[in-house]
């Protein structure tokens, strides 16, 4: 491995644990870096496929205690766990579906700098509106979220199969506006992120089975363990702040680099 192959394996893999669980958009980021240091990793999306699994076992050793709780207690019917369980299972469901239907639709057409130019503007705007003008929150804790906004949750998640759109951003967008409190609704979104990534990395590796290629083991590892690691990082430092800080700076963030994308293509 030369060095710009493992310098550009260690910007993919920090910009990957950085933005995939701020409601910001990984996949709009992992785009637009790519284009603009010509990444080229193995064929397949091996490299790609195997950040993203960084990322969710990141999220599998934080919550490690809360997700071994629940794997024991959630055949106690009326448990909390049990609840956990159904809420994560209802919200999985329709970006599963979905998923499955669309997935070569939106890789084809969608994968574009504008698209995902437009996705950060609108979903900036969104946070922005909706931290400003909610209710205050009725649902404290992730048991208390119940089937119907599960479900509207997992609705919206559905939604980030549009690159820039951001999953964490869609889920969270989506708790906040059934009224489930920001703590709660950052808690969910992790908890979802487990089944759902983990679905669509299965899903990634099933349909490019014929292309797949491991050649570049070094490349591949080393945006692993950077993706990993600053995964960890992100994830504690959100759930340490966010109570404080809500989400209106995340959606700033995505005004201002949509509108600056769209300057950037307007020139190029």
């Amino acid at each position: 491995m030369d060095f710009a192959s493992l310098l550009s394996a260690v910007l993919m893999g920090i910009v990957e644990g950085v933005t995939e669980f701020l409601p910001i958009s990984s996949t709009g980021h992992l785009i637009l870096l790519g284009e603009a240091i010509g990444f080229q990793g193995p064929p397949g999306k091996t490299f790609e496929i195997s950040i993203q699994f960084g990322a969710i076992l990141a999220v599998i050793w934080l919550f490690r205690a809360t997700l071994i709780r629940i794997a024991f207690g959630m055949w106690r019917r009326g448990s909390a766990e049990y609840y956990y369980a159904i809420n994560i299972l209802l919200a999985f469901l329709p970006a599963m579906v979905l998923g499955a239907t669309l997935y070569g639709y939106i890789t084809s057409l969608l994968y574009t700098p504008l698209v995902v130019a437009l996705a950060l503007i609108a979903g900036g705007i969104a946070i922005i509106v909706i931290e400003k003008l909610r209710a205050a929150p009725t649902i404290h804790t992730v048991p208390e979220i119940g089937p119907v906004a599960a479900l509207l949750i997992g609705f919206g998640q559905a939604l980030a199969m549009v690159p820039g759109t951001s999953r964490s951003g869609a889920t969270i967008i989506s708790a906040l506006l059934v009224g489930v409190e920001r703590r709660a609704a950052a808690e969910f979104s992790f908890l979802l992120a487990v089944p759902t990534m983990l679905a669509a990395t299965v899903f990634s590796l099933w349909k490019n089975r014929d292309v797949l290629d491991v050649s570049a083991v070094g490349q591949i590892g080393v945006g692993f363990v950077v993706t990993f690691v600053v995964a960890l990082v992100v994830v504690r430092w959100l759930m340490g702040v966010i109570g404080r800080i809500g989400f209106t700076p995340f959606g700033w963030y995505r005004i201002v680099l949509g509108v600056l994308i769209l300057g950037w293509l307007a020139v190029a």
